[in-house]
């Protein structure tokens, strides 16, 4: 069963430090609700059997966005990789 995604994890920080952070950063609070979006539909494609290329598409889209999400917390140096 598809489970979604632990960005948390993946970022290695906190829930509430990240929560801390986008209260203070509106680009970063906007990118976590793509994020979060993205890998519901990556759950939910792989929920419904979709296509290997339908989900590819989708995890791929889930990576740009995490991708730039971990741009933003390096440019202020919130979290230690």
């Amino acid at each position: 069963m598809p489970v979604p995604h632990d960005l948390f994890q993946d970022l290695h920080c906190t829930k509430e430090e990240i929560q801390q952070k986008r209260t203070k950063d509106p680009l970063l609070d906007s990118l976590i609700n793509k994020y979060s979006l993205a890998d519901a539909e990556v759950v939910k494609a792989e929920e419904a059997k979709s296509s290997d290329d339908a989900v590819t598409r989708l995890k791929a889209k889930r990576l740009e966005v995490k991708d730039k999400i971990v741009k933003q917390l390096q440019s202020s140096s919130w979290c230690m990789w």
